[in-house]
């Protein structure tokens, strides 16, 4: 892809003829192919601090220092599909980022909803990302460690209609799958025991080491909360994020909606 980066440039000047276009490749695993990190404006100057909007949302995007590109688009079609499992209900968002999860769930009607995420700079984000949207006064974000909050939630007995689980990819290597699926077991069946009967789970995995067969495995593992569980609906990334055949690496995203009855 490296090889055609100007071709890949001049493509997208051509068709969609944007203000800009910054580059970020800046991933420590173009050294192992021995390319160079780079970052930059291919195409601008503009301000890095993007407005976007999906699904209705407006999102402040920092384009030059935010996580990967700054935003999770593969997760698009996912966030829509939430509406039904959240209008009228306390939600709770964790691993939030910059609340996209959490704003979605605001804008769809919920009556209260708490983002989690452990970064103090991704909150401060988000919470200006509900103040653009006049979801202020509903959604709401705490910096905290995923873990110990569903933990301490439990101890406390606090509960909640819906919660969404978007961690980060918990393992980068075939080496580390094993303490993946710990991680995602702990979420899961932590998350399992503070929802109200009826409500719902949904929760995803972008690690491509942990296949979907594997995925389920671990949701399997984790309802021995003594909860019966069901799968309302079982999703992968957004179109334009295609699974390739020849790549299997390609169809990383797993994104299970599960009813606690």
């Amino acid at each position: 892809m490296d090889r055609f980066k100007k071709e890949i440039v001049d493509i997208l000047d051509d068709i969609i003829k944007p203000r800009g276009i910054y580059e970020r490749n800046d991933v420590p695993v173009r050294q192992l192919e021995g390319l160079e990190i780079q970052k930059g404006f291919l195409k601008g100057p503009f301000d890095t601090l993007v407005e976007m909007t999906e699904n209705g949302v407006k999102f402040l995007v920092d384009v030059e220092n935010g996580q990967k590109t700054g935003f999770f688009l593969d997760q698009k079609e996912n966030r829509a599909a939430i509406a039904p499992f959240v209008k009228g209900v306390k939600v709770l968002d964790c691993f939030t980022y910059t609340g996209s999860f959490a704003l979605h769930a605001g804008l769809f009607g919920a009556d209260s909803v708490l983002g989690i995420d452990i970064s103090e700079h991704a909150v401060k984000c988000a919470a200006k990302n509900a103040e653009i949207n006049g979801l202020d006064t509903v959604v709401k974000f705490q910096a905290a460690n995923t873990f110990d909050i569903l933990r301490e939630f439990y101890d406390k007995g606090e509960t909640f209609d819906t919660i969404v689980l978007d961690p980060p990819a918990f393992t980068k290597t075939k080496n580390a799958v094993q303490g993946a699926i710990r991680g995602y077991k702990e979420i899961n069946l932590r998350a399992m025991k503070i929802i109200k009967r009826g409500g719902y789970l949904i929760t995803c995995s972008c690690s491509q080491h942990v296949d979907s067969e594997l995925f389920m495995d671990i949701l399997y593992d984790a309802a021995d909360s003594r909860r019966k569980v069901r799968v309302a609906e079982y999703r992968s990334q957004a179109k334009d994020h295609p699974v390739l055949l020849a790549s299997p690496e390609t169809g990383y995203l797993k994104c299970a909606i599960l009813q606690v009855v």
